[in-house]
């Protein structure tokens, strides 16, 4: 006879995990989320030190329809949980010779910008934006929400027919230059590949897409910061009788006659009819089921290329400082030069790329009043040694390109200071070589390339999140979790 409810154990209370848990426990499975550290959001935690309140990771708001349809499965609307506000300038660039230029907020504008960059490039952008808007409507709207557990799921909306179109065998490198030459655009425009996929030159076409979320729908940010969206989520997991059992480190996974039986953490064991894997992959299969029983051996993972770490500084600074945006992108060195060091040859950056984010500029919540916060992120190659020194020594340099834009002493004026890097990733999250960002956007890690959803030794065990399908990101993450959930539900033949 069957179970009326199932019991299903999620590891991880990330966006992946507890978008899974809530559909699960809507569909009327008995949910139990374990998470190994004390407050929910996975990387997009927040924490509060002297006044200031840092988000932790996530600070980029796009594809806001991906959130809507998520909160839409459970009657909700962006708006119930926080105020979304669109950015203008959405975010700005900082080249040599300290340009400036900011991407504002209405597309007719950005292409007016990009023709007074380079002659023909705002008809240009028309163009780009129209073939990217497709791959956007496709890739976001048909592919991404499917499992991808072999080839045969991506005839139904006929990807053989529209292959071309969407640019699946095609360079994202290539198909940009066919629009633009100058070099600031084309920064402009590869930005978010090098930042979370891989080197353009490796990155399919379709990844176009990305473009159309940042300068076509916009960016936007979640008033309150990245916490309000975790506490959304949370939310909507408790009000469906998810149940969430912090600072719980689950050893090992149990297994009987090829199922999940149990989860073990030092203290018991507590007992499962199935098992979704939300947590960092390579840790699950590497560290907590026999082997036996996993689907991908060390050698697999070593094999992969994976989107970047990163080195993160959270500061609170005693004063204003006027020149920052809420995004701000410095890209006075050699693009090209920085992504070599995180993908071709791991190591160090000798003139990195780096990224500022002063939520303060737009949210007067997140600091003291008169006071700044600041999030600087510099993306480098997974897997490398992180000492203290070392630490140091990125941050006196990113500092001091920080202060010849702001045209003022930064240093003397902060009043709180925290890094984070490789051994912090490994340590909070189990991250893979410290990653930050899941694999990268390859030709060879897209769709059904990607490591299964479904376990292919275990009939009761499914994986979420951005080492799975489909990916890296927050919005990829969101949608992870509901195809994990509808997977599961299928082979517990539960309605979906």
């Amino acid at each position: 006879m069957k179970k009326l409810r199932p019991s299903i154990a999620v590891l991880g209370a990330g966006f992946a995990g507890l978008s899974a848990a809530a559909i699960l426990a809507k569909e009327g499975a008995e949910v139990t989320v374990y998470e190994k550290n004390e407050s929910c959001g996975g990387r997009a935690r927040s924490f509060v030190q002297q006044g200031f309140r840092f988000d932790m990771g996530p600070s980029w708001f796009w594809m806001p329809d991906v959130y809507e349809r998520y909160y839409n499965l459970f009657g909700y609307t962006t708006s119930d949980f926080y105020d979304l506000k669109k950015l203008d300038p959405g975010f700005a660039v900082v080249f040599a010779n300290q340009e400036v230029v900011d991407i504002p907020a209405d597309f007719e504008a950005i292409c007016r910008l990009f023709e007074e960059i380079e002659r023909g490039a705002g008809e240009n952008l028309i163009r780009f934006m129209a073939d990217a808007a497709y791959k956007y409507e496709v890739g976001v709207g048909d592919m991404v929400y499917k499992p991808a557990h072999s080839v045969r799921e991506f005839m139904d909306f006929s990807l053989v027919k529209d292959a071309f179109r969407l640019q699946i065998f095609s360079s994202f490198s290539n198909h940009i230059r066919r629009y633009f030459k100058d070099p600031r655009l084309l920064a402009i425009m590869e930005f978010p590949v090098l930042f979370l996929g891989a080197m353009p030159s490796d990155t399919p076409a379709m990844y176009s897409l990305m473009n159309y979320a940042g300068l076509k729908q916009g960016t936007f940010y979640p008033m309150g910061g990245f916490a309000k969206v975790a506490e959304s989520f949370h939310k909507i997991a408790q009000e469906n009788g998810v149940n969430i059992i912090y600072n719980q480190t689950i050893d090992r996974i149990n297994i009987k006659n090829d199922k999940v039986v149990g989860i073990q953490s030092a203290e018991k064991q507590y007992l499962t009819d199935a098992l979704i894997g939300s947590a960092d992959y390579a840790h699950i299969e590497g560290s907590l089921l026999p082997k036996s029983h996993q689907s991908y051996p060390k050698e697999y993972w070593d094999g992969r290329t994976f989107a970047p770490s990163s080195l993160i500084f959270y500061l609170g600074i005693g004063k204003k400082l006027n020149r920052l945006r809420h995004h701000n992108l410095f890209f006075e060195e050699d693009f090209k030069g920085h992504a070599q060091q995180i993908y071709k040859t791991p190591e160090w950056p000798h003139k990195p790329l780096f990224y500022v984010c002063c939520p303060s500029r737009t949210d007067p919540e997140v600091a003291p009043e008169g006071k700044e916060n600041i999030f600087i992120l510099m993306p480098i190659a997974i897997g490398l040694e992180d000492t203290e020194a070392l630490r140091e020594t990125y941050f006196d340099m990113l500092m001091e390109r920080l202060e010849k834009f702001a045209g003022e002493p930064i240093r003397p004026r902060i009043e709180y200071k925290r890094s984070y890097c490789v051994k912090d990733f490994i340590m909070d999250y189990n991250a893979f070589k410290g990653n930050a960002y899941g694999l990268a956007n390859t030709l060879m890690q897209t769709a059904f390339f990607k490591p299964k959803m479904r376990s292919k030794k275990v009939a009761n065990l499914y994986y979420a999140g951005q080492l799975t399908v489909p990916g890296p990101g927050v919005p990829p993450s969101i949608i992870s979790g509901q195809i994990a959930a509808q997977e599961l539900l299928k082979s517990l033949n539960l309605d979906v």
